[in-house]
């Protein structure tokens, strides 16, 4: 075996004492700074090193401090994800009571906010903090299923000794992380855990599935308040003058007039009625819409605004590890969008390329794969939607006259932990 990694596949065939021990081992000299027989799987080795460089404690307890409750309803109330629990609980409560297991729903914070399940595992997931109002980061109970998803972005099992605090190596866990289709930022994860013994690798291709599943459910209801506001503003439009739009509170489109359709309008965070600047139409009349906004584009002072409101500073913001972001400011004034993870690497290699790169160079950069350049001007196209005041093309570049700063995280690790692009892994090895 050695040299050679963990599958979780394979795992499932060995004898499970002789799998618990085998892991076991491969904890203890891996942690001891010595070559385990065979190596850890490289989600979880990554997970390990973060451990590391926070000094956390393996032999450490996972307690902590639980929400209060009338934060935690607050917390319920203010989440999309409570619309879709009937989903979740349809498509995992049932299987993890069946299976001696239970399914937990936290926010994009980590923390529980919904558990179903077996019974007698609710009751055994009381000893190791598994409960509603409980935080479950890698920060505070080290490697495990959800933590390490909200850290990578994406599906993970963590199984037995896998988890980096002693505590947790009798359970086993599945987790996926659910994006909003609106915006894609992160609303939190969902995930089975049970005792070690109920381990299965298959249980991670479901708990991923209900994820996608919740997701769809989310965007047809999305569809259905885009077309109840479309009701609305279109009589409203008629008699405007001019151009002028109506969008959702995230910002999608519902109908326009005076100027060509797009699907998506960037908003600031602190978005309000009266007279706004937006940095895809300029200065704008804001009037408040049941579900969204009406847009009336201030033709008298475009001319002006966009002289005015040339952005002269971007601020790439990757210092997060989960959450994303590009601010934009000039003499209008400033704005800020969080960024999905394939604009974040797109965005950052621009950052380091000031000369700009082309299509196939992004592609080289971000798949490794030079022919790829379809779905980088795609992509590309999709952030210049937003960005276009500060993004120049052919090559692509942020524009000279424009200042850019990259907020890394503290450790270069710790950067973009999601990617696998090129560009990325280079740049945590130090080759940018």
């Amino acid at each position: 075996m050695k040299n050679t990694q963990l599958d979780m596949n394979r795992l499932a065939t060995m004898d499970a004492a002789q799998a618990t021990r085998l892991l076991h081992r491969v904890r203890e000299e891996t942690l001891a700074g010595r070559t385990p027989p065979i190596a850890p799987r490289p989600v979880i080795d990554a997970s390990w090193r973060r451990m590391f460089r926070l000094g956390l404690d393996p032999d450490q307890g996972t307690s902590s401090v639980l929400l209060q409750r009338d934060e935690l309803e607050q917390r319920r109330r203010a989440t999309v994800l409570g619309e879709v629990m009937r989903t979740l609980s349809a498509g995992l409560a049932g299987i993890a009571d069946a299976s001696m297991q239970i399914m937990v729903v936290t926010d994009e914070q980590g923390r529980v906010l919904w558990r179903e399940g077996n019974s007698a595992v609710l009751r055994q997931a009381n000893g190791i903090c598994l409960e509603e109002g409980a935080a479950w980061t890698e920060h505070t109970t080290g490697t495990n299923a959800v933590g390490t998803a909200l850290a990578m972005g994406r599906p993970v099992q963590v199984h037995s000794a896998e988890h980096y605090v002693h505590t947790l190596h009798n359970w086993t866990c599945a987790a996926a992380p659910v994006h909003d289709p609106r915006d894609h930022r992160l609303l939190g994860i969902i995930d089975v855990s049970g005792p070690a013994s109920s381990f299965h690798p298959a249980t991670l291709a479901l708990v991923a599935s209900v994820a996608r599943l919740a997701e769809a459910e989310m965007r047809e209801r999305h569809l259905r308040s885009i077309e109840r506001l479309r009701s609305v503003a279109a009589p409203i439009l008629c008699r405007v003058g001019g151009r002028a739009v109506a969008v959702d509170t995230h910002g999608w489109t519902a109908a326009v007039t005076g100027m060509a359709p797009v699907d998506r309008i960037a908003l600031p965070r602190s978005f309000r009625a009266g007279r706004v600047w937006l940095p895809s139409l300029g200065m704008c009349a804001v009037e408040p819409l049941p579900g969204g906004w009406l847009l009336r584009v201030a033709e008298e002072r475009a001319a002006a605004d966009g002289a005015a409101g040339a952005a002269s500073r971007v601020v790439l913001d990757l210092s997060r590890p989960r959450r994303w972001s590009v601010a934009v400011s000039g003499a209008a004034g400033s704005w800020t969008q969080e960024l999905s993870p394939r604009h974040a690497e797109l965005l950052y290699v621009l950052a380091l390329h000031r000369d700009g790169r082309t299509a196939a160079e992004l592609a080289q950069d971000v798949f490794g794969d030079r022919t790829r350049t379809v779905t980088v001007r795609a992509e590309m196209s999709r952030i210049r939607r937003n960005l276009a005041s500060v993004l120049a093309h052919r090559p692509y570049r942020f524009s000279e006259e424009v200042e850019v700063e990259i907020l890394r995280p503290p450790h270069p690790d710790d950067l973009l932990p999601h990617s696998t692009a090129p560009a990325v892994r280079g740049a945590r090895r130090g080759a940018a």
